[in-house]
């Protein structure tokens, strides 16, 4: 989700979206049927596990198939996937949902982080935030799971905004550099607001159209 290809010309003069357009945008949360606002900590690991997959290096359309083996499984709690154990995560959980490569790698990370999350925060994401007394520290916290990255932290962080106080991470350079190309100021926008969060949402599957238009 950091690709920096350019929109192509075809999309910005045939498909260019209007700005009230995007801040009406569904969040990836949403569409996994993942409600963050009511604030509990089920919803919390359900986007975090997402988000997981979603920072992979992996399309989004296998991100979306993976998350929803998990759920088929019934494998929405770090309890239950580190129970599941790995040979079910790789088959099988990641294979219903696309990975042909490094299942065995997203598995290992999956369980490791399901095991800390229950070691470090009784499998509560709400007590990592809880404990944390900056936005800065929040990610720090994030980062310290084995195989999360600064992509992965911002995935999880981004929708959270308006529910976590201390959920503010700086916008990707892609999303800055799409709205740049559309004239949108983000300046504008109260960072912590919904409106802003779908907003950036938009951003990222328009900047997912331009690529695959490249490419078709």
């Amino acid at each position: 989700m950091t690709n920096t290809h350019h929109l192509p010309a075809e999309i910005e003069l045939r498909e260019r979206p209007h700005r009230h357009q995007l801040e009406k945008s569904q969040l990836y949360s949403e569409e996994l049927g993942i409600d963050l606002s009511l604030r509990r900590d089920r919803e919390y690991f359900r986007w975090f596990l997402a988000s997981i997959l979603f920072g992979g290096r992996i399309s989004e359309a296998i991100a979306r198939n993976t998350y929803r083996a998990f759920v088929r499984h019934g494998l929405t709690t770090p309890r239950k996937i580190f129970n599941a154990g790995w040979d079910f995560l790789v088959f099988p959980v990641l294979r219903e949902g696309g990975y042909v490569r490094y299942d065995g790698k997203k598995s290992d990370q999956i369980l490791q982080d399901c095991r800390m999350l229950l070691d470090e925060y009784g499998g509560k994401l709400s007590r990592l935030e809880a404990r944390a007394s900056t936005s800065a520290e929040v990610e720090q916290r994030l980062l310290a799971f084995f195989g999360v990255g600064p992509v992965t932290a911002n995935i999880f962080l981004r929708e959270l905004r308006p529910h976590w106080p201390l959920a503010d991470p700086e916008p990707l350079p892609v999303v800055a550099k799409m709205a740049h190309q559309l004239g949108i100021d983000l300046g504008r926008y109260d960072r912590k607001s919904l409106t802003f969060a779908r907003l950036e949402a938009g951003l990222i599957r328009l900047r997912h159209t331009a690529v695959k238009s490249r490419h078709a």
